[in-house]
């Protein structure tokens, strides 16, 4: 069974980082493209960054290039997403996904608000 449980939400002003944890078991995770998607109040899930199963390539939507970054800890089957420079447009709950630009939610999420 698959079992996804992020953590490191938050409320920040604009400007601010935050680090999103993901822990991960139930599959074969050395083995699987890992992703975060996010979805906004009233909105349907956005796919935000992919990192491959052997962390060689990294992919990130347009709405965050340049400011959040991904990247994945085998040993302790985890993937974090650093997001710097937040701005009120990153508020939502945000999911950590198996598969390449998966936006499947399969978990709980954490909540990030950016506000002044």
């Amino acid at each position: 069974e698959v079992q996804i449980v992020e953590s490191g939400g938050g409320t920040v002003q604009p400007g601010e980082s935050l680090r999103l944890s993901c822990l991960a078991s139930g599959f074969d995770f050395d083995w699987t493209d890992m992703s975060w998607a996010r979805q906004a109040p009233g909105k349907g899930p956005e796919w935000i960054s992919t990192i491959a199963l052997d962390s060689s390539r990294r992919y990130f939507a347009p709405s965050v290039e340049g400011r959040f970054t991904i990247f994945k800890d085998m040993r302790k089957n985890a993937v974090y997403l650093q997001m710097d420079n937040l701005i009120p447009e990153d508020t939502g709950r945000y999911y950590c996904t198996t598969g390449a630009y998966s936006t499947v939610i399969q978990s709980e999420g954490t909540q990030v608000t950016v506000s002044s």
